[in-house]
């Protein structure tokens, strides 16, 4: 229970990372008070209305609306100095060789089946470990 908690943490605190930096659009068109439509990442459709070069004629209009992310997460391995590279260098490839995989072994008898057993021999020679 305590690990399947960590992990659930440790994924929606990744997200919250992930979405704090994203940067999106909303368009949205009205026409007059009424909405229309929005639509995030594209155009917005338009009420069929042609809008005209006059602002003041015209009763629809399009407003944008722009959510930028954050950008203090950008972090570059070329603005740590020397010693600061030397260590995570070296903390990573020990981290890794941690989980070094054993060399896969060959079971040369996997293949054979097992002699058939016609009868228990130790109990015809009477031969019984005490």
């Amino acid at each position: 229970m305590k690990k399947a908690f960590q992990h659930i943490i440790s994924l929606s605190m990744a997200f919250l990372v992930m979405f704090s930096t994203l940067s999106f659009t909303v368009d949205k068109h009205f026409c007059g008070s009424d909405l229309i439509d929005t639509a995030v990442f594209s155009k917005a459709n338009t009420c069929g209305m042609q809008m005209s070069e006059n602002v003041e004629d015209h009763c629809c209009s399009n407003e944008k609306v722009s959510v930028e992310g954050q950008d203090e997460l950008n972090l570059s391995f070329d603005t740590f100095d020397f010693n600061q590279q030397l260590f995570i260098t070296t903390f990573t490839f020990t981290y890794f060789e941690l989980f070094e995989t054993l060399p896969k072994q060959s079971i040369p008898f996997k293949d054979y089946s097992p002699p058939l057993i016609v009868s228990d021999i130790q109990l015809n020679d009477q031969v019984f470990l005490i």
